[in-house]
């Protein structure tokens, strides 16, 4: 990759040698750059098996004017060559209007000019691996962070988070739903150092190292914090070839985001950025005794971006349907290393209740997952229940949950023929508070009476 914005107007040249050369051009070389007549880059193609001359212009600049072009037609046609010759102006700007206009008229032919601006360059530079953007470089990424444990599988994520929630077996659970979305991310490493000085000395020196992890699927770029910059940022964190990881196969979707902005958008955000975070106001007393204030804040010259490291991370988002309810659990990956960012098994679906340190209980008979003021026990059954589904009756002033309005006639056919006693068990407190309020009142019959 080469960052046209950044190359001097002999450094252009140089790269277009070698762009010409990728594309196929024979006998590409420079005219000498001291006597410099108008063309900078001497080549030669073959059309219809006539051994032509190409005589190429390179302007490292904004516009191109129709001037240019008729300095280079002119150099084409006295150029010194056996055969046919023709002209190229190549531009990491744009051409004006009476520029391709005189282009236009000039013709593709022997004698003829052609245009190649920015846009052209970026064509060019994707069919040669090169990348080029407008004069900047697009981001060329076929690296992403492994999306799978390398051991465990792809769903053992999700089955190790249902092996939390009470009443709840993996080995039970349907094979959930796992698509993938390959987010882009680009870390760029910039050293900063920077000297502010006064009459007084030197008052503040920064010389600082650091590594900026950005999101970079979106038209403004934002810095990755937490568990997803660690990700990323981890040097031992694997990666695998995009082409080369089935993940088709692997996946039941597959989306691949695009980078929003080119590599060197990033480097002068990263720069604007830097230059925001390490500006600070120092207080400082000068040679009459008099207390300062100054800003101090880097120069973008003080700063430089060392390297910018594009990759994809996997957002992988799995859904798991369990009776009447889907939940999701998504999380970043990095091989082994994941974080989480959505996790509906942890969760109450009956109120706000949520986070890992709450204990759960899964409800066989509609699916939910209930914290424990939620959940109760199945009368019949002796399996939990929740109270969004149980059908609910009193029996000895207590209520009872069932699972449908089966379970509960069974049981009140059961209870029928209970004794008092068996019925009295099915609200004990209610039971031993009866027992001592009869004793009570007995006592005080026996007292009134006199018999203690």
């Amino acid at each position: 990759m080469a960052i046209l914005d950044d190359l001097s107007g002999y450094e252009f040249e140089d790269l277009m040698e070698d762009v010409f050369r990728h594309l196929g051009y024979g006998n590409v070389r420079q005219s000498r750059r001291t006597a410099d007549e108008g063309r900078d880059i001497l080549m030669e193609e073959v059309v219809d098996g006539t051994r032509r001359a190409v005589v190429v212009e390179c302007k490292h600049t904004a516009t191109v004017s129709r001037p240019v072009i008729q300095k280079l037609h002119s150099a084409a046609t006295t150029y010194d060559y056996d055969g046919p010759v023709r002209g190229m102006v190549a531009t990491t700007g744009r051409f004006t209007a009476p520029a391709r206009e005189y282009a236009r008229q000039l013709g593709d032919g022997d004698g003829g000019v052609e245009l190649l601006d920015g846009q052209d360059l970026r064509t060019i530079g994707e069919e040669i691996g090169m990348n080029l953007y407008n004069g900047r470089i697009e981001i060329l990424c076929t690296e992403t962070l492994q999306p799978v444990h390398p051991t465990a599988g792809r769903d053992a994520p999700v089955f190790a988070a249902v092996r939390e929630i009470a009443n709840l077996e993996a080995v039970t659970i349907p094979t959930p739903e796992t698509t993938v979305s390959l987010e882009p991310m680009v870390t760029v490493r910039a050293t900063t150092d920077a000297t502010f000085e006064t009459s007084v000395g030197v008052i503040h020196r920064i010389d600082e190292v650091n590594d900026l992890v950005v999101h970079a699927d979106r038209d403004a770029p934002a810095v990755a914090t937490g568990d997803v910059r660690d990700l990323v940022a981890t040097p031992t964190a694997p990666r695998i070839d995009i082409e080369d990881a089935a993940l088709e196969a692997t996946f039941d979707g597959v989306e691949r985001k695009r980078f929003g902005q080119t590599e060197t958008a990033y480097k002068e955000w990263a720069i604007d950025r830097l230059r925001q975070a390490h500006t600070t106001t120092v207080h400082y007393t000068g040679g009459n005794n008099v207390d300062y204030e100054k800003t101090c804040t880097p120069t973008r010259s003080d700063i430089s971006v060392q390297a910018i490291d594009p990759v994809y991370v996997p957002h992988v988002r799995s859904q798991l349907s369990l009776g009447e309810y889907e939940y999701e659990y998504a999380y970043y990956a990095a091989g082994p290393s994941r974080s989480t960012t959505t996790n509906d098994l942890q969760g109450c679906v009956h109120c706000e209740t949520a986070g890992s340190s709450e204990s759960y209980t899964y409800c066989a008979n509609c699916g939910s997952i209930n914290c424990d003021a939620h959940i109760e026990t199945e009368r019949l059954e002796g399996e939990p229940i929740c109270l969004g589904c149980a059908v609910t009756e009193r029996f000895a002033l207590k209520t009872k949950y069932f699972y449908d309005e089966t379970n509960l006639e069974a049981f009140r056919a059961e209870y029928d023929d209970m004794s008092v006693l068996e019925k009295a068990r099915e609200n004990v407190p209610l039971a031993v508070g009866t027992v001592l309020a009869l004793l009570v009142v007995a006592l005080l019959i026996a007292s009134s009476v006199g018999a203690v």
